[in-house]
């Protein structure tokens, strides 16, 4: 799909949803996720190797520049879908945070407190001391159960094993639609892309373990899996393990689709190396959200949530995300990964 394409795409779907609009009206709700990019505190924890956090390294003003990072999270977090839904976003699945009480702070920020959002986070054994979390406003969405699935994998050299983060599944009403959210936050490339291929490999088995587990209980579960993958829409991880698939019309009975394949297709990322953009944010869904029949929340459309702000006006990074740390400490800058979202419609009475 080319640009204008794309262009084209977007301009017939608001124009459908306008048409509708005119005889029937919809609900509109964002669901999106976002790599916060190190939130750690400044209290040094025995049990993690924070030590070696981007704020832990700061020689002064450590508190300053947390509160202004978790201001910076605050900010973003609270635009994301609003110009459509005049709201803050629904759900939120995080990554890169250190506990629960980085959430705490960030949810209880001046720009997002009258939001009352609740926090689902478990500790994982993450070597980093980094891990998921899922954020809700407790109006719109009411949890039922939530779990965390451990991702075993072991060095290809000595066999040992890798400490990474869990996949979180929280299940619950978004108002009075069953749902279910996997976040993710899979094993980087280090080492290089393919030497660590089998580790994202292994990490989509796992999420597609889950989606099967969701399926048996119910085949017309309403699933989403988000998250920063470490992996393009077109990697084996998404398209051979987790099966992916990139239009809709291909998306069999129990398939997922992922719409943000389309938008790498295009040039498109949310994070660059090396004058390179990839695509490693983003949210997958299952087939009953794809459905016509909107007297429940169904697919809308998704996006990748890059606002000027959020780029790198000048210097070598010009372009790139405004990441929040630099080699001179903190930038005062967001993340290094663009959010990305979706939105879900429902027509009411």
């Amino acid at each position: 799909m080319n640009f204008l394409k794309l262009i084209f795409t977007i301009f017939f779907l608001s124009f459908f949803v306008s048409t509708k609009a005119q005889d029937k009206k919809f609900k509109i709700h964002t669901i999106a996720f976002y790599n916060l990019e190190n939130l750690f505190d400044t209290i040094n924890d025995p049990v993690k190797f924070d030590d070696y956090s981007p704020i832990m390294e700061l020689k002064a003003n450590r508190e300053a520049a947390y509160k202004l990072k978790i201001a910076n999270m605050a900010r973003v977090i609270s635009e994301i879908g609003k110009d459509i839904t005049n709201n803050t976003p629904a759900i939120v699945g995080v990554c890169e945070v250190e506990n629960k009480q980085v959430l705490e702070d960030l949810v209880n920020d001046s720009l997002l407190v009258e939001k009352n959002y609740g926090i689902i986070h478990y500790d994982s054994p993450d070597s980093r001391g980094i891990d998921v979390a899922f954020l809700y406003q407790k109006s719109l969405f009411t949890p039922i159960s939530s779990n965390t699935h451990e991702l075993k994998i072991y060095d290809d050299q000595d066999g040992k094993r890798i400490t990474t983060r869990d996949q979180l599944l929280v299940s619950g009403k978004l108002e009075n639609d069953l749902i279910h959210v996997i976040v993710n936050h899979w094993p980087s490339r280090r080492g290089g892309e393919a030497r660590s291929r089998p580790k994202r490999i292994a990490a989509a088995k796992l999420s597609k373990r889950i989606v099967d587990s969701l399926q048996t209980a119910n085949p017309y579960a309403k699933v989403f899996i988000m998250g920063d993958m470490n992996d393009n829409p077109n990697n084996v991880s998404l398209k051979d393990a987790l099966k992916t698939q990139r239009k809709r019309k291909r998306v069999s009975f129990k398939g997922l689709y992922n719409p943000f394949e389309n938008y790498f297709r295009d040039g498109l990322g949310t994070t660059a190396y090396r004058d390179n953009w990839s695509l490693f944010d983003q949210i997958i869904i299952s087939k009953p959200l794809l459905e016509k029949d909107y007297s429940s929340f169904r697919y809308y459309k998704a996006g990748i949530f890059n606002k000027n702000y959020l780029i790198t006006t000048n210097g070598k990074y010009k372009g790139y995300p405004f990441r929040s740390w630099n080699d001179s400490g903190f930038s005062n800058g967001f993340s290094d990964h663009f959010p990305v979202y979706m939105y879900v419609i429902k027509e009411v009475e």
